[in-house]
């Protein structure tokens, strides 16, 4: 069985002028944000085997701030700058191409990428992942390359912790 955790990053800034997209910082918001739903999920799920990011700012803060949580030593934080999609395709390939070894996985990345992939591979729908939501799907299959349909079994928010 493999269990992967998808978050899409915390909420990010729009107020800095002439830096490409892919720079833009988290907002404090998102900071706090992302604390507060890595040290709740830390608590009720444990750590995943491997972390994995976007190459994108506030993916990448996201990541480190649950890296620093879940007391996941950061020099073995994978980042991947296909994750930088907007598609479901590159995270599609990243799921695909993890190690056997690890059976969870957290992956950061973004907006609509994530909402297709958890309602393709997930068993409930879900019409919006926000800022800092936290979707996990439990699938049965023993090969990362081969997953199918699993069941989602966490939805969370931000929003449910306030």
């Amino acid at each position: 069985m493999k269990t992967l955790y998808i978050v899409r990053h915390a909420k990010s800034s729009w107020e800095y002028s002439g830096i490409e997209d892919i720079d833009r910082p988290l907002k404090k918001r998102g900071i706090k944000d992302a604390h507060l739903m890595s040290k709740f999920l830390a608590k009720e799920v444990g750590r995943p085997d491997v972390f994995v990011s976007s190459s994108a700012n506030r993916a990448l803060h996201t990541a480190v701030i649950f890296c620093e949580n879940f007391e996941y030593p950061l020099s073995n934080l994978k980042i991947k700058r296909q994750l930088y999609s907007f598609s479901d395709g590159y995270l599609v390939k990243t799921v695909n191409a993890l190690d056997d070894g690890f059976n969870s996985a957290i992956i950061f990345s973004h907006d609509h990428g994530i909402n297709t992939f958890v309602n393709k591979f997930g068993n409930k729908p879900i019409s919006h992942v926000s800022t800092c939501g936290v979707i996990g799907i439990q699938f049965e299959e023993k090969h990362w390359k081969n997953i199918k349909k699993g069941k989602t079994f966490l939805i969370d928010f931000p929003k449910n912790h306030k």
